[in-house]
């Protein structure tokens, strides 16, 4: 049908949906730290998770603020920081979600759930609601 977007445009004009690809990108610069911290600079699971969790949330900041919330970014440096630190604040909740619920598997939980990426993964999925929520509702916020 001409004129109409198709299903694939309408779920990526959905800013939940871009919120997940960006999450979806930032899980593979999470998972990259977390490997960096663990194999290379011999970083215990726990230890490194707060690293990676934290390269992951400036990472999917600077994504969401151009590819998932762009109409409602600030414009202005100064406004940016501070879009950054309440991106940060609001966010801290799935990050301690995120990194309960991953250091839980690792050290509780039997195979494959304990494995250290599947519990990364998990993790990931475990603060994805509350950021996109918090982020939207918080952060990106239209600017004045």
């Amino acid at each position: 049908m001409k004129g109409r977007p198709g299903w694939i445009g309408y779920l990526i004009g959905h800013p939940f949906v871009r919120f997940a690809l960006v999450g979806g990108c930032g899980y593979f610069v999470d998972l990259g730290i977390l490997a960096w911290g663990t194999d290379r600079m011999g970083l215990s699971f726990a230890q490194a998770r707060v690293f990676s969790i934290f390269g992951a949330m400036c990472f999917t900041w600077a994504g969401n603020r151009y590819l998932t919330f762009p109409e409602r970014r600030a414009r202005t440096i100064a406004g940016a920081f501070q879009e950054w630190l309440r991106f940060v604040g609001a966010n801290l909740l799935g990050a301690v979600i995120n990194y309960a619920v991953s250091v839980a598997l690792v050290r509780y939980a039997a195979f494959p759930f304990s494995y250290p990426y599947a519990a990364q993964a998990i993790g990931v999925l475990a603060g994805l609601v509350f950021n996109f929520t918090l982020s939207r509702a918080i952060v990106f916020r239209n600017p004045a």
